[in-house]
């Protein structure tokens, strides 16, 4: 079995929005001297994880990340007849062990990634409180589990800082994407007119606005410890290769939701090369410290991906025991393929 599983892909969009900043602009970094456009990682993590793409693939394995289960708690207590002052109490407590507690509030400070067999195991207790018309004890309280089939928990990970003991190490690692090339982010100045206004009396727009947008071929790197992800998923090696096929394509298929109604930015990778070994992984983002130029910039970039992963072979040895790729741009590779490669 191959420890580490890296995926280097290109992907090309066309004037867009993806990622905003506080100002509403898309989001920039420098690299070899230029202005890059970038895509955060988290923002790629979180539309991969939440895409029709994963969750159908996933089905009953995966988590919720919520403020708000406590809300969930209290329903299932209030539908089984348990007074309102109640079932807000004991809800808190049931909440209270994924974080902690807001003042008079059922939710709790911070985010928490709450497994299926934790929301199973505290709806349970609400249905058992009801039914028996008391609070939990403290015994009934330890809802959080170590074994558990949460597919984004145990790619992603998980910080319970009040239960540390039940923290999860991110099997899966991604890089904010860059632009191979350099970029000038542009500004749509656009308008919209009262479908009322019949130009007679005012003949003027009924909103001015600006938008920010660029154009741009990303390089975007994924590495996967499977090792890892087999240890979190208790052993489970069938349910971690599908989580990495369902992964793998998310990754090349799904777009970030950033103002996707105003660009219909959504994209393909044109290119993606896969590879297994126990080797350290290692990006192949050098590769565009130069940026490229031309007017063939997709086969330019693969050809620098490409000549810098086997700079990296000469240096060191080899990389990786074994690569696959497809590639969009000539029509070249299966993404069958690809995706029983990555699970092999």
């Amino acid at each position: 079995m191959s420890q580490f599983i890296q995926l280097h892909f290109l992907t090309s969009y066309a004037p867009s929005n993806l990622n905003r900043d506080d100002l509403g602009r898309p989001k920039t970094a420098k690299m070899g001297g230029f202005d890059r456009l970038r895509v955060s990682s988290q923002s790629l993590k979180r539309n991969w994880r939440c895409s029709e793409i994963f969750e159908e693939s996933m089905a009953n394995n995966l988590g919720k990340r919520t403020k708000r289960f406590g809300g969930e708690v209290f329903k299932v207590l209030v539908e089984n007849g348990v007074a309102e002052k109640n079932a807000q109490k004991w809800a808190a407590s049931i909440a209270g062990v994924f974080g902690k507690g807001k003042k008079g509030s059922l939710e709790i400070e911070q985010l928490a990634h709450i497994s299926p067999e934790e929301q199973q195991a505290a709806l349970d207790l609400a249905a058992v409180l009801a039914d028996e018309s008391r609070e939990p004890t403290e015994e009934e309280l330890s809802l959080l589990r170590h074994n558990q089939s949460a597919v984004d928990i145990a790619l992603f990970g998980r910080m319970l800082a009040s239960s540390p003991a039940f923290n999860v190490e991110a099997a899966c690692q991604v890089a904010h994407a860059l632009s191979v090339h350099s970029v000038v982010v542009e500004d749509d100045y656009f308008t919209a007119v009262d479908d009322l206004n019949d130009g007679k009396e005012d003949s003027g727009s009924s909103h001015i606005g600006e938008s920010g947008f660029a154009a741009a071929l990303f390089y975007s790197y994924v590495c996967i410890n499977k090792t890892q992800l087999i240890e979190n998923l208790d052993g489970n090696e069938a349910l971690a290769n599908q989580a990495i096929q369902a992964l793998t394509e998310a990754a090349v298929k799904v777009s970030p939701k950033g103002k996707q109604n105003s660009f219909a930015s959504r994209a393909y990778a044109s290119y993606v090369l896969a590879e297994k070994g126990e080797q350290q992984p290692r990006s192949l983002s050098a590769a565009f410290l130069k940026p490229i130029k031309g007017e063939d910039q997709a086969f330019l970039a693969i050809s620098a991906l490409e000549k810098q992963a086997e700079n990296f072979d000469k240096v060191y040895g080899q990389c990786a025991d074994t690569r696959y790729s497809i590639n969009a741009v000539v029509g070249e590779g299966s993404f069958d393929e690809l995706k029983a490669f990555v699970a092999n």
